[in-house]
């Protein structure tokens, strides 16, 4: 029997997980509701729902959670609100009685993590964060290969993550801008990227130090070098070949779900990266010690012409080496900035792909084949859907993430803040997560 799902969050990635149910698993859930403060947003997914065959769902607003849990008798939410928003609203989800699928990261500070420990302790109901980029093949073909003892015990993981100047300029335009509102880039984007650390080698953050600096972004940045008056925003009409602007009539999912919903709450989805107000950093450095002895040497940079990552791990036995690159540059502004994966670019400097490479001590290196797959997240999501709508089973690898992984994976991030402020290192015990 099909269990009963609702949305909490219309924005644009609670798509992803309408498509899913309706088109992948209608035998596995049922969709009964919509949750939403914003009637633009909703009207844009009710439409989505009906272009999938389905039928007039009801409607919620942020007051409503409890309410929608008991009239449409909902067994699991899935939470795509802003960050900010996560610890309220799965707390009240978990004791209305639904369990909860959450999109990273769990929650964005200590305070949050509590809340939700909780009220998860104190409902039974259970918390599932969707940590997508586990099931990406590449990235469990390095799960697999340390699992299977390729290099030895871990000693060290060096990892370096850029996002592009369309990706990963698109966190300086929307809410993401304010730590307040994401816990910036250490929580909402790296919590990805410490969730992979942990997951691949089996362990949890016990230290951490950081640094960095909003050093490209941000109105002071700009007329540093020079960048004369510009638009608060990109949905304009004398700016259109200005690459740093998003227009949001440019894309009907954009205009429908932001611009002309705007009227609704003044939420503004295109405001200009080289505008004031901006409180998080673009360049991030952090090193964290592990509980079983492995230090993680880790570094973000928002505004790379190309995308991708570069992670190696250390052995007692040898080393082993993901390059991967999502995107070779940025040469059509036009591309959507909100996922990783654009137009395909090829040359004989860099160009779009993935390489895994082992080498053990006293050997040649060898290429590691990874299987192919597609889809978002270089295969991932639809893999990550299948285990939340279908269950896991049994998976040698372990990418299913319950409660513990999301606190594990934010837990780098809030102690990064934290260092960022003090300038000292943190322990993550101290910071008493729940």
């Amino acid at each position: 029997m099909a269990r009963r799902y609702a949305v909490a969050g219309t924005g644009s990635r609670a798509r992803e997980y309408v498509r899913a149910i309706f088109q992948d698993h209608p035998t596995d859930a049922e969709l009964v509701a919509l949750l939403d403060p914003n009637p633009g947003r909703l009207a844009f997914h009710q439409q989505y729902v009906e272009g999938l065959g389905g039928h007039q769902l009801p409607q919620y607003g942020a007051d409503d959670l409890e309410r929608m849990v008991k009239e449409q008798s909902v067994d699991r939410v899935i939470v795509t609100s802003p960050d900010y928003t996560h610890a309220a609203v799965v707390s009240r989800l978990l004791r209305a009685g639904a369990d909860v699928i959450v999109e990273k990261p769990l929650t964005i500070d200590a305070d949050g993590t509590r809340q939700i420990a909780a009220a998860m302790a104190e409902s039974g109901k259970s918390v599932v964060v969707t940590f997508n980029y586990r099931y990406s093949p590449r990235n469990s073909a390095l799960r697999k290969l340390i699992a299977d003892g390729s290099i030895g015990t871990v000693t060290s993981v060096e990892f370096q993550w850029v996002l592009d100047t369309r990706h990963g300029a698109d966190y300086f335009r929307r809410w993401h801008r304010q730590k307040q509102n994401s816990g910036g880039l250490l929580v909402h984007k790296a919590s990805h990227h410490f969730d992979l650390v942990n997951w691949w080698i089996a362990s949890k953050p016990a230290r951490v130090f950081a640094s960095g600096a909003l050093s490209f972004y941000g109105d002071q940045n700009a007329a540093a070098r020079g960048l004369g008056p510009r638009p608060p925003r990109g949905t304009v009409d004398d700016w259109s070949d200005d690459p740093w602007l998003l227009d949001l009539r440019h894309d009907e999912a954009n205009r429908r779900l932001y611009f002309e919903s705007e009227k609704y709450d003044g939420y503004l989805r295109d405001q200009d990266v080289f505008g004031p107000g901006i409180t998080i950093e673009d360049n991030l450095a952090v090193i964290a010690e592990y509980t079983n002895g492995a230090r993680l040497s880790y570094s973000l940079n928002a505004h790379s012409p190309w995308e991708g990552y570069k992670v190696s791990v250390n052995g007692t036995e040898g080393r082993a080496e993901l390059e991967v690159v999502e995107r070779a540059a940025v040469i059509d502004a036009s591309i959507d900035p909100s996922y990783p994966a654009g137009n395909l670019i090829t040359g004989d400097i860099r160009s779009d792909g993935e390489r895994l490479v082992l080498q053990k001590h006293w050997t040649a290196a060898v290429q590691v084949e990874i299987p192919r797959a597609a889809g978002g997240h270089g295969g991932g999501d639809r893999l990550l859907y299948a285990d939340l709508f279908q269950g896991p089973g049994d998976d040698p690898l372990a990418r299913a993430a319950d409660i513990n992984d999301g606190i594990n994976a934010v837990a780098v991030g809030i102690a990064a803040n934290q260092s960022l402020t003090t300038g000292q290192p943190v322990t993550v015990a101290d910071l008493n997560l729940g």
